[in-house]
Order: C-alpha cells, then structure tokens, then sequence
C-alpha cells in the first residue's frame, strides 16, 4: 500500500497484527472521517465498537478501506461498485496464489 504525498506515492507498511483508530485509517487513505463512516456503514469492513471513536480497523480492513476510496476516486465509481470490485479483486487474488500453489505442487 502507498500513500500519496505531492503527486507521488509513499509507501505505507500494515502489520498484520496491528490495529487503527479512525484517525489513522483517514491519514492512511487520505480522507475525512467521514467518508471512512460511510465505508464502514456500507458494510465493505466490520470493525469493534460502537461508534468511529471506538472502531479498531485491522490492516486488512485499512487495505480494503483504501482500495474502495482509490477505485470511486481514481474510475469514479460509487461505492457499492467499489466494495464490488475489492470483493472481486480480493477472489481473483486468491485463485491467482492457489493456482501457483498447486503449480509448485505438481512441479515436483
């Protein structure tokens, strides 16, 4: 993941056990709170808590974040087309790792 500063990207480095506030999640992808709550609401991640002061994100749940927010910003789609689309892209990446999976597999 990269985040963008002055036109070019910056990488970002999630742990995968490591959690986010809201706060964090918004720097990350670059947006308010707001639109973060709007992700959230539209059912693309689930998070603990109560509200956007209590969420914990998980860095998957950040990943999945930035995807839909890049995807309605950079193709303008909406958000149901977007959090589509991730749920998509995150299927084709797992048939594409076991696909070299069962490659390695019957190259022995």
């Amino acid at each position: 993941m990269a985040e963008r500063r002055r036109g070019r990207a910056v990488p970002v480095v999630l742990d995968d056990t490591a959690m986010f506030g809201i706060r964090e999640v918004c720097q990350v992808c670059g947006v308010h709170a707001e639109r973060v709550v709007e992700v959230v609401e539209h059912g693309l991640v689930e998070v603990p808590g109560t509200g956007p002061h209590e969420w914990r994100f998980s860095s998957s749940s950040v990943f999945r974040i930035r995807r839909a927010i890049n995807l309605c910003d950079d193709l303008g789609m909406n958000l149901a087309g977007a959090s589509l689309a991730v749920e998509l892209l995150e299927e084709l990446d797992r048939l594409q790792s076991e696909v070299t999976r069962l490659s390695r597999i019957t190259r022995r």
